[in-house]
């Protein structure tokens, strides 16, 4: 299947009720600032999504809800980060049965697998579906290195597997894959503190996190980087910098969350046992978001550059 990795791809997060249900009715106002921005694709499932803490039921609620909302304006991925391999072959399966376009995918979680257990279990999942797969690279937070030559035993034997959510934090990789395999595996910048010298190094696009809050700001760093006007972007990237670093932080979904509550898209309940901020810390964050909220910049017309 022929997939468009380009552009900023939110890994959405999901809204809770006060009585931990699924607050869809948030979710929806959510998704649709996303799509007034110009995002290019949906990633569900992700650390955002509080993944991890959702029941199989909720995972295709989810999912089969997003893809009736944006009605094929974006396609719609969802996220595997599994134990087994038995489970991640059965979410690949049930994430296409509920209309997902694509796939991101984690290593196998929990246990630290070995190189070879790590592409035995990408290449027996990946030949498991039809739909393109996006490899997840976050060694910092997962302990999980997918080295290049890993990644070449991969392309060699899975057409499916077409981009990596480049998240090592060194940004030397993007330029070693890309003369390592050129245009054939796509590059998602996945750390937002580096998204704009990751996007200017050539990356293809951006799995970003205060996209969730910032939609608009997100989207136009992207296309005005795309559009060589690197200066305005650098502008932008600037003044985004502090909120940005909300997302490199363990408590990333909380911050996150509460950053949306400010800006009117999002509500900050979390599953636990996560818990919304309180105290010290609920007012240090705050400060940061309304700091830059009172100086958020005019954006240009970043859709018609």
């Amino acid at each position: 299947m022929k997939f468009n990795w380009k552009g900023v791809m939110p890994a959405v997060t999901t809204q809770f009720t006060s009585t931990d249900e699924l607050d869809m009715e948030m979710f929806k106002i959510n998704i649709q600032a996303q799509l007034d921005a110009g995002v290019h694709g949906i990633v569900l499932g992700g650390t955002l999504g509080e993944a991890s803490t959702l029941t199989d039921e909720e995972g295709r609620r989810l999912t089969k809800e997003t893809v009736a909302f944006v009605d094929g304006k974006v396609p719609v991925l969802m996220n595997i980060a599994e134990q087994t391999t038995k489970a991640a072959i059965a979410l690949a399966q049930t994430a296409a049965a509920d209309g997902a376009s694509g796939l991101m995918m984690l290593p196998p979680m929990r246990y630290k697998a070995s190189d070879a257990e790590v592409v035995t279990y990408f290449k027996t999942v990946a030949n498991s579906t039809s739909l393109p797969i996006m490899i997840y690279n976050n060694p910092v937070d997962y302990k999980l290195l997918v080295t290049l030559d890993m990644f070449q035993e991969l392309l060699d034997a899975c057409p499916n597997i077409q981009a990596v959510k480049e998240s090592t934090r060194d940004t030397t990789n993007i330029t070693r894959i890309k003369n390592k395999f050129g245009d054939r595996l796509a590059i998602m910048t996945g750390v937002d503190t580096l998204a704009l010298e990751s996007l200017v190094l050539g990356a293809d696009g951006w799995v970003a996190g205060l996209v969730d809050a910032f939609p608009a700001e997100t989207v136009a760093i992207y296309e005005l980087v795309k559009a060589n006007r690197i200066q305005e972007a650098i502008t932008i990237y600037r003044w985004f910098m502090p909120l940005l670093e909300l997302d490199i932080h363990p408590k990333l979904v909380q911050y996150i969350k509460t950053a949306s509550v400010h800006t009117g898209i999002g509500n900050e309940y979390v599953r636990a046992p996560r818990l919304v901020l309180q105290g010290e810390e609920r007012g240090r964050i705050e400060k940061i978001i309304t700091d830059a909220l009172a100086i958020r910049p005019t954006l240009p017309d970043y859709k018609n550059l």
